[in-house]
């Protein structure tokens, strides 16, 4: 269990940083400038905060009361940077085994193959740097992080720098790490899809303050998210599936236990477990099932609540399933189809809306 509460400074920022996390893959997520760096740089010891706390398994590391402050080396975490950060006249081999330098009892030939394995960088060992591209040098800097045995492994923003091919490349490597070991992780983006893709538990933060946190259903489904706040457009969060590829149409078929979305993806394989963001105002609603339509999902389910955060629109939360969908419609939609709690309805969703980056929006949120 890791404990933040934190106070800092720098410059005209002011951050204000309390939340709690445990094991998985927790992401610290927000736009630019918001803050999610300077509190993962205070976890790692690399700066000390003007006030507050930072506790990890029971263990104190921070407490400005007390005057603690545990130095980075000491802390046993690992840190994977935006740039990989590798030595440059060190072999990959070499790079992977600088820990093991100052403390060879962090080192077994098992361990070894094992990071090599998963990362599958076996082929990379006797090469430098140089002679890497982008993914290569992220997944060997991953690798030497996780064999200096770390309690809890950083990311800050570890796919900024990569083109959108290395990132799914790296995604995959990360989902691989998050399911095969027990190494809680704290990983910093901006980017949603990442954030579907990886984040177990999520810690939204926006001009130095944490203005949410939960579960990924939870936090990424929030209807009151819009990107007007500099934000992102609250929605729901579905686990889904892949029970049927069509290739040809460049389609994928996604169960879940409310019915079957059809979704565009030209690189799932059935079998493969996918989360599906949609946003509110992605989905229209119908009393009736249409008919000649070139909407592919139409999803039956009862309306759980009818709310107006107010702009002239009402949120229409429909159950469909253990699944909840949010609605965004004008409130004389609402009014003209006397929507209310209890009223059975269709949910109409584009295909085109939920395609793997989640459902069509911008990778980055500015």
């Amino acid at each position: 269990m890791l404990s933040v509460d934190i106070h800092h400074m720098q410059g005209a920022f002011n951050l204000n940083a309390a939340f709690e996390c445990g094991a998985g893959v927790t992401a610290l997520f927000g736009p630019s400038g918001a803050g999610k760096s300077s509190v993962v740089n205070a976890i790692a010891g690399l700066i000390r905060p003007r006030a507050g706390r930072v506790v990890f398994d029971g263990e104190t590391l921070f407490d400005s009361a007390r005057g603690l402050h545990v130095r980075a080396g000491r802390r046993r975490f690992g840190y994977v940077f935006q740039e990989a950060r590798l030595f440059p006249h060190l072999t990959v081999r070499q790079n992977l085994l600088y820990s093991h330098w100052f403390d060879r009892t962090l080192y077994s030939a098992s361990d070894f193959s094992h990071v090599v394995e998963l990362l599958g960088i076996g082929e990379l060992l006797l090469r430098r740097p140089a002679q890497l591209s982008g993914g290569e040098k992220q997944r060997a800097a991953i690798g030497r992080a996780l064999l200096a045995k770390p309690r809890l492994l950083l990311l800050d923003e570890p796919l900024a720098s990569l083109d959108a091919a290395r990132k799914q490349e790296i995604l995959r490597y990360l989902r691989r790490l998050r399911d095969e070991t027990r190494i809680p992780m704290i990983y910093v983006s901006h980017a949603v899809d990442e954030v579907l893709q990886l984040a177990d538990q999520v810690v939204l933060l926006a001009a130095g303050d944490v203005v949410a946190s939960g579960s990924v259903e939870d936090v990424m489904g929030r209807p009151d998210l819009r990107p007007g706040a500099g934000l992102f457009e609250g929605g729901a969060v579905i686990e889904t599936q892949v029970t049927g590829v069509h290739r040809g149409d460049g389609l994928i078929m996604l169960g879940f236990d409310g019915g079957t979305l059809t979704a565009g993806n030209t690189s799932a394989c059935v079998g493969d477990r996918m989360r599906v963001r949609i946003r509110a105002r992605e989905v229209s609603i119908a009393l009736e099932p249409p008919q000649q339509i070139s909407i592919q999902n139409i999803l039956r389910g009862r309306i759980v609540s009818v709310d107006a955060p107010g702009g002239g629109s009402v949120i229409v939360v429909i159950a469909v399933g253990s699944a909840t969908l949010r609605a965004r419609v004008t409130q004389r939609a609402a009014r003209q189809l006397a929507l209310a709690p209890g009223v059975e309805v269709y949910a109409l969703i584009k295909a085109l809306t939920l395609d793997q980056r989640v459902d069509g929006m911008p990778l980055n949120i500015q």
